[in-house]
């Protein structure tokens, strides 16, 4: 049986979720969407599945997109594992309703919960809540496995009611602007013109200009540039000079150069 995830990362932690479910299956695959962002799924796997952070209490932009290319083929088994800081609201619902506009079925949908990335709303948790949480997603991700060898249906895992209707109209709200909100972001000088912003944008949002990196206004809003930049020169806002930065500690730069290169 073969299996291709496809996967969007920011800081790593959806990287490594997709690894550790790839070591729990037989013949899996990972592909980067931000890597070859034109791609499909191969008529040849039987099963696919997306791993993804969840922004803004919904899909991101390049998620969205590459599902609505997705051949129409019911035959497969889809399967989705939506990375949040513990709150993945009806980010699943979504995508299962976008697949299901296609003739498709979302044959299962989990929640992993990791640590945040958003730095507006705060710096990195201690290493010992991370490492809990790293743990705790581990183990949930062999289970996630098993149901996925077994092809079994479930019903995608989403938050409580009240949180799916508040935070969903929050995302509805902010989607259209979501591209824009890199205005925010701003090199202070301890940049070095290293160009490792620019190198690792998902996006390929962020140009050098004049030795300082500029936005191009097409923003996924996933912190890579401030959270990856080698001297923590990029800021976004106000707050987040003194802010401590959070990537996964067992994805490295050369892991996410590779994520974001054309193949």
């Amino acid at each position: 049986m073969t299996t291709q995830i496809y996967y969007f990362t920011g800081t790593g932690n959806s990287l490594w979720a997709a690894r550790k479910l790839a070591e729990n299956l037989d013949n899996a695959r990972l592909i980067s969407l931000a890597a070859d962002y034109q791609v499909t799924d191969n008529a040849a796997a039987q099963i696919i599945g997306l791993v993804f952070p969840v922004h803004i209490w919904g899909l991101p932009r390049i998620v969205i997109d590459f599902t609505k290319r997705l051949n129409s083929n019911s035959a497969k088994y889809y399967f989705a594992l939506a990375v949040n800081a513990g709150q993945v609201a009806a980010t699943l619902l979504q995508l299962q309703n976008i697949l299901s506009d296609k003739g498709l079925a979302l044959n299962a949908g989990f929640s992993l919960d990791m640590p945040s990335n958003y730095i507006p709303w705060g710096g990195a948790i201690a290493e010992n809540k991370q490492q809990n949480k790293f743990r705790r997603s581990e183990e949930k991700i062999k289970h996630i496995a098993e149901i996925i060898k077994e092809q079994r249906n479930l019903a995608p895992e989403k938050g409580p009611l009240w949180q799916n209707i508040i935070f969903s109209f929050f995302y509805r709200k902010s989607f259209p602007h979501i591209h824009k909100m890199d205005k925010s972001f701003w090199a202070d000088d301890k940049c070095t013109d290293c160009r490792i912003c620019e190198k690792i944008c998902p996006a390929h949002n962020i140009l050098l200009t004049e030795g300082k990196p500029s936005w191009q206004h097409n923003c996924e809003q996933c912190f890579a540039c401030l959270q990856w930049c080698p001297e923590e020169a990029i800021q976004y806002g106000k707050n987040t000079q003194k802010k401590k930065r959070y990537r996964h500690p067992e994805i490295k730069l050369k892991d996410m150069l590779a994520s974001v290169s054309a193949k």
